[in-house]
């Protein structure tokens, strides 16, 4: 894996005529992760958007180093074409997941539309194509939404996983997410 680190210092986020935070700095090394946690419409997929680069910062920096796999509601899969051939689009730009889908619980499903597919099932292809970008940095928002307990336990493997190979895992999550040595930072502690 690639050498990695992420640091935020001083950011703030505005939407529209509204600071949603300000002030905010952490640093991640790899290895480590950071859960993002606080109400609905605190800021949490908007900070995760900042760092993957998809949003303008209001002030503040963000330092990255090493690739980022964003994961959020949008699995960015073609929904008409074949769950196969969708991922297999990413693979030629990615590289190859290997067992990836046998490991997510999605062997058999090659051939099923990914508009036919379950929320769960969604979910689980989009973090077979996370797996296949081989991205140091993990953007996660929401990965446990559409899960049941088995999905929600293979992901928090997944995370832990990619944590032990040395990379590094922001996620934001209303939900419990089991990673050993995980920090949490309330962006509530930095609403404007």
């Amino acid at each position: 894996m690639q050498e990695c680190r992420l640091a935020v210092t001083d950011l703030a986020c505005r939407r529209g005529d509204r600071l949603l935070f300000r002030s905010l700095s952490f640093a991640l090394q790899p290895g480590q992760a950071l859960q993002l946690g606080g109400a609905n419409g605190v800021g949490k997929s908007s900070l995760i958007r900042i760092v993957a680069g998809l949003l303008p910062a209001f002030a503040g920096t963000v330092e990255r180093n090493g690739t980022a796999g964003l994961l959020d509601e949008r699995p960015a899969l073609d929904p008409h074409l074949p769950l196969g051939q969708s991922l297999a689009f990413w693979q030629r730009l990615d590289g190859p997941a290997d067992n990836a889908l046998a490991r997510l619980g999605l062997s058999g499903l090659e051939e099923v539309p990914v508009r036919f597919l379950s929320t769960g099932q969604r979910k689980r292809a989009a973090l077979a194509r996370l797996i296949g970008q081989q991205a140091s940095v993990w953007l996660l928002d929401e990965p446990l939404n559409g899960l049941d307990t088995r999905g929600v336990a293979m992901v928090e493997e997944l995370a832990a996983d990619h944590c032990r190979a040395g990379g590094i895992a922001l996620i934001a999550s209303h939900q419990p997410f089991a990673l050993p040595g995980m920090a949490r930072l309330e962006l509530a502690d930095f609403a404007a």
